[in-house]
């Protein structure tokens, strides 16, 4: 979504900020909308950035706005998949390509919050948000995954540990990896702990790569409502009962973690 909306909102000033007429579900937004806008409007757009899986628009008075899509919210350019669940539309001044984006989102789960300068590091600071996973050292992911018991599916989705990893993710990083999602953190070795932090870097460029995964529903699309491409690169996600496309021996299998669903080898993921 950021690398989607960037290269239309950096160095552009915010005309206005328009909440779409939707009966659907309200999201949260915090300040209430007239503050925000208020506060907002005539602000540069000064960088895009990425706090995990949210988007923050950084703006020229050192506020930042920070937008949490959730399970079904989007970052728009254009075509929306429907207008009865457009949110916000932000405005710019001059003539681009495309002059506004617009927040997306079905089922009314996503946040959209206006920090004031300094704000962002106390809600977003180390203790509430770990390292973004495409960053994380090996030495990091060795440190925080044996400070935990937890199963490493479980772990890997615990944002305080490492940020950006989704669920469809975490099952495609440990199959990638070779680890057998229930095994416990604190028992993992250290050629495994590597064989993560590299399968988490080679997983996450892909997907950024190929704009994203759009599965069944087709909920997901890219800034300009286009479906993403890595589902189709996808090895175990949703391929429960499937033949194991790595080892060719084993059926993907389906388990529950967290209250997620797992998929797995389980003879490549012993």
């Amino acid at each position: 979504m950021v690398r989607g909306i960037r290269p239309f909102v950096e160095n552009r000033r915010i005309l206005d900020v328009i909440s779409c007429p939707t009966h659907c579900r309200p999201i949260t937004i915090t300040p209430p909308f007239k503050s925000m806008v208020k506060e907002t409007v005539g602000q540069t757009v000064t960088s895009v950035s990425r706090l995990g899986k949210r988007v923050v628009l950084n703006l020229s008075n050192q506020s930042n706005v920070v937008i949490e899509p959730r399970m079904t919210g989007l970052m728009l350019l254009a075509n929306a998949p429907d207008q009865d669940h457009l949110r916000i539309e932000w405005q710019f001044e001059g003539e681009r390509e495309f002059n506004s984006i617009w927040f997306w989102d079905r089922r009314g789960l996503g946040t959209v919050r206006l920090y004031r300068p300094g704000e962002i590091e106390q809600v977003y600071g180390p203790d509430q948000l770990g390292p973004d996973a495409l960053v994380f050292t090996v030495d990091q992911w060795r440190e925080r995954l044996k400070g935990t018991s937890r199963e490493v599916k479980v772990a890997l989705l615990d944002q305080r540990l490492v940020a950006g990893i989704g669920n469809l993710y975490a099952s495609e990083i440990l199959h990638v990896a070779g680890i057998n999602p229930q095994k416990s953190c604190q028992k993992l070795t250290k050629p495994q702990i590597e064989r993560i932090a590299e399968a988490t870097r080679q997983v996450l460029e892909r997907a950024i790569e190929t704009e994203g995964s759009t599965l069944g529903d087709g909920t997901y699309r890219n800034a300009l409502s286009q479906s993403g491409q890595y589902q189709n690169e996808h090895r175990v996600y949703m391929r429960e009962g499937q033949p194991c496309p790595t080892c060719h021996r084993g059926t993907i299998l389906r388990l529950v973690q967290a209250q997620r669903s797992t998929f797995y080898c389980p003879k490549c993921q012993r």
